[in-house]
């Protein structure tokens, strides 16, 4: 008798300590949440509240981009390998903002929340690509951002849907040039170089962008 009522104790327990540690990650991650929320605050001005990017302030759509991608890149303006560039206008603009991260769990929790916001069809602004052209193109991009363009967190590869095609486009050109990609620690950036390079021109850059957006559609 006296060792069943044990095992029920026992059983009892072990029920209220899971309980107990559930509730525990579950608070924790609903104050991760909300910290999130909190630090986006200082992102809205640019990229707005849903994430959606702005052109006339050079920001790109944020909203959707994997926790993995948003963190690495804020740690890159953080140490000064990305925006570093004194060409880089637009990259210098984000600099400033990291230091509003005075953590590692700021930069994971404000990662989180942009993750989590929904990434929404954009209208294209480059009417003069050609998809198809850009389609034979996109094979070169497609071993690491994938057939779909949904991007892969094992090859820190972005996803590259519902993004601005300007902003794709200056991107191309600033790994073509140097401006991005090209400090030595930025190993991730320099895989990129490479294949930028590959587009010989300015009608190839609008090709495989249009094509990529063809992708969000």
């Amino acid at each position: 008798m006296k060792s069943n009522l044990s095992s029920l104790s026992l059983t009892s327990l072990r029920v209220l300590l899971l309980g107990f540690l559930a509730s525990m990650v579950a608070a924790l991650s609903s104050a991760e949440d909300e910290r999130g929320k909190q630090l986006y605050v200082n992102c809205l001005a640019c990229h707005g509240a849903d994430g959606s990017g702005n052109k006339l302030l050079n920001a790109p759509a944020i909203a959707g981009l994997s926790e993995k991608y948003v963190s690495a890149q804020i740690m890159k303006f953080k140490a000064g390998h990305r925006g570093g560039d004194p060409r880089d206008a637009a990259g210098m603009q984000m600099r400033p903002m990291m230091a509003l991260l005075t953590s590692d769990a700021d930069v994971a929790a404000v990662s989180k929340y942009v993750a989590s916001l929904e990434s929404k069809p954009i209208a294209a602004t480059i009417t003069d690509g050609d998809p198809e052209k850009g389609k034979a193109l996109y094979m070169t991009c497609q071993a690491c951002h994938g057939a779909d363009g949904k991007g892969n967190d094992m090859l820190n590869s972005p996803s590259l849907l519902n993004q601005h095609d300007w902003y794709l486009v200056s991107q191309l050109h600033k790994f073509k040039d140097g401006i991005r990609g090209a400090n030595p620690e930025d190993i991730t950036g320099s895989q990129m170089r490479p294949m930028a390079m590959i587009l010989a021109d300015e009608q190839a850059v609008k090709d495989v962008v249009a094509y990529v957006q063809s992708l969000s559609q």
